[in-house]
């Protein structure tokens, strides 16, 4: 089975409003073994809302529309899908019953325009919404079939779980989505694809998918398939290629996050960390500490921006800022290890650099990042030169920090490599 989402709503054709519902439902329907073919998001006009669902329905089986089904006068998603069918929209009055009920739980009076929620095509299975309003609506027309669903998430997706994906499962077909989500960091995306792409052109069956986002790559092989135990298996080997040829740029194989991959590396290995940030400003902090649990590793973290707090608070010399600049290998070492001496963390992690988009020098131009590591037996450091705007560098920082401490345990909790 094949399938469209459509997005109604003007607000999603601006910058203030995402469409985030496409990624749920998208998700849902891979689940049940139905393929998405198209996402598309309509403006509140009546004519380009019928003219989607019509088009929609000459190439798919499935239609799955969110928004639209409130009660103002720009709420045409009803009104559209009843026109193109040729069905005519009739007030349910037990809907009409369940709205007023609700506005009187709540101490209100139900204004009419409510009553627009309560019209239904001919033919529809209404689909109830216990949160909100605006029920939903289940069609059939010609071998086809349109689920149309609130806008807000919180009414969708729990209508999507409760009232559709149970009768989407009675109909979709065997066939199912399997996939993996292989991270790597230290790697550029067009040196990840030089290595991986000799591997999954040699798997007919399986579409691999290659992103990037700052600090890491993203693979993303995929198999439709109705034998779960032969996909697993491809899926299995594949990845374990992907691994070999990548090696320890791999991070994780089934879609950690990086500091999810630290803080089982830190607990695992009864250690904890201390921070001293300068260009990220508190975001490796701030990543360390995004996980429940992660007070057994994270003794604490300072924002030494200024060069005086540099000295201050992890004691960096301020002959030594002077001699080599706040944005140094010589700096991210003694950052490094003073955070390290003043916490008494197993390990000291720290980050100097220039974000931008001001700041930057022919020798030391905006990107230039340097990052340290100490533990017992001393300190190291890696200088990185980033690409990007001022938010995409402080990440990709982060990221190489993070990714230092990876390695480390990596390599035994050594301070190398």
């Amino acid at each position: 089975m094949k399938a469209e989402i459509i997005a109604v709503g003007s607000e999603l054709l601006t910058p203030y409003r995402m469409d985030t519902n496409s990624l749920f439902l998208t998700a849902q329907l891979n689940l049940l073994g139905i393929r998405l073919m198209r996402k598309s998001v309509v403006a509140d006009d009546l004519e380009l809302i019928r003219s989607a669902f019509g088009e929609a329905l000459e190439r798919v089986e499935l239609v799955v529309s969110s928004g639209g089904l409130g009660p103002t006068a720009d709420d045409l998603t009803r009104e559209a899908v009843a026109d193109l069918l040729g069905r005519k929209l009739i007030r349910d009055e037990a809907i009409l019953h369940t709205i007023e009920k609700r506005f009187e739980r709540f101490g209100r009076k139900m204004a009419e325009v409510n009553v627009r929620q309560a019209m239904v095509p001919e033919g529809a299975t209404v689909l109830p919404n216990p949160r909100g309003t605006a029920p939903g609506l289940w069609l059939e027309a010609g071998g086809r079939i349109l689920v149309l669903l609130p806008g807000p998430p919180v009414e969708l997706e729990p209508m999507f779980q409760e009232e559709v994906s149970p009768r989407l499962s009675k109909r979709a077909p065997d066939v199912r989505l399997f996939t993996r989500d292989v991270r790597i960091a230290g790697m550029s995306e067009s040196e990840a694809e030089q290595r991986v792409a000799p591997i999954y052109t040699q798997y007919a069956g399986v579409e691999t998918t290659i992103l990037a986002s700052p600090g890491e790559i993203q693979l993303h092989p995929r198999i439709w398939s109705s034998d779960a135990e032969e996909a697993e298996k491809l899926l299995d080997e594949l990845v374990q290629r992907f691994a070999m040829a990548l090696g320890e740029n791999v991070f994780t194989t089934t879609g950690e996050s990086m500091e999810e991959v630290v803080a089982r590396s830190l607990i695992f290995n009864q250690s904890t960390v201390a921070a001293a940030e300068s260009c990220t400003g508190g975001l490796l902090a701030e990543r360390l500490t995004s996980l429940a649990g992660s007070s057994s590793y994270f003794r604490g973290g300072v924002v030494c921006y200024g060069n005086d707090l540099k000295t201050a608070w992890v004691d960096v010399p301020a002959e030594l800022i002077e001699a080599k600049g706040a944005v140094s290998s010589e700096v991210a070492l003694a950052m490094a290890e003073g955070v390290r001496q003043r916490s008494g963390a197993t390990l000291g992690l720290s980050i100097t650099g220039i974000a931008g988009p001001g700041g930057g020098t022919p020798a030391k131009p905006v990107g230039t990042v340097h990052i340290g590591l100490a533990d017992q037996t001393g300190a190291r450091e890696r200088g990185f030169r980033y690409p990007g705007d001022r938010d995409r560098i402080r990440q990709q920082a982060s990221q190489s920090a993070l990714d230092m401490i990876r390695r480390y345990f990596l390599y035994g909790g050594h301070n190398k490599g």
